[in-house]
C-alpha cells in the first residue's frame, strides 16, 4: 500500500509544479506566463497580456507612434499616441476586438483641443505589431484605413518607457 501512496504523491507533485511565478519575467511590461511561452512558440498573440510597441518615421526617425495594448480574451484596450516632432500630437485610447492575430479597433483621441475617432487595423504577433496604413477619403475629408493595403506600418516591441514619458 505504501508504494502506491508514494507514487500518487510524486504524480501530484509533478503535475502541480512549484506554484511560484517569477515577477521578473515580463514581456514589454506585461506579465509573462504560460500563455506567453505558447504564444511566442507559435508566433501568435498571447491572451491576457500587455504589449507595448514603438514606430518611428520622419526625418532621422524623430516622429514616434507608441501603442500600448491590453489583450483580455478577444477584447483589446489600450492607448495610442502619435508624437510628431513639429506637429500637433494625437493621444488617446484604443478599444476593439482581437480575431486570430488581427485587431480592429477605434482610436479615440484629442488633437488641437478637439475630440475625434479613427478606425485602425493591426496584425499582432509575439514580437511585432503591424498596422494597415491610413489614406484620405476625399469625399469626407477624413482619414480612414486603407483596406486594400497590407499591414505595412511596422512597430517594434518596446518596454513602453518612451510611451510613459510622453503621456
Amino acid at each position: 500500500m505504501k508504494p502506491y501512496i508514494l507514487i500518487c504523491a510524486l504524480a501530484l507533485a509533478s503535475c502541480a509544479g512549484n506554484g511560484t511565478k517569477n515577477s521578473g519575467d515580463t514581456l514589454a511590461g506585461g506579465n509573462a506566463g504560460e500563455d506567453t511561452s505558447k504564444a511566442t512558440a507559435l508566433n501568435t498573440p498571447a491572451q491576457n497580456m500587455e504589449y507595448c510597441f514603438i514606430h518611428t518615421d520622419g526625418i532621422n526617425g524623430q516622429d514616434t507612434t507608441a501603442v500600448h495594448l491590453v489583450i483580455n480574451a478577444n477584447k483589446v484596450s489600450g492607448d495610442m499616441s502619435w508624437l510628431p516632432k513639429e506637429k500637433d500630437r494625437r493621444k488617446g485610447t484604443l478599444a476593439g476586438m482581437l480575431n486570430g492575430d488581427k485587431i480592429k479597433a477605434v482610436w479615440s483621441f484629442m488633437q488641437e483641443g478637439m475630440k475625434d475617432t479613427l478606425a485602425v487595423e493591426f496584425k499582432l504577433s509575439a514580437q511585432e505589431l503591424a498596422q494597415k496604413p491610413m489614406n484620405l477619403n476625399v469625399a469626407t475629408g477624413r482619414e480612414q484605413v486603407n483596406t486594400n493595403a497590407d499591414y505595412s506600418v511596422i512597430y517594434k516591441l518596446d518596454n513602453c518607457e518612451k510611451f510613459k514619458s510622453n503621456k
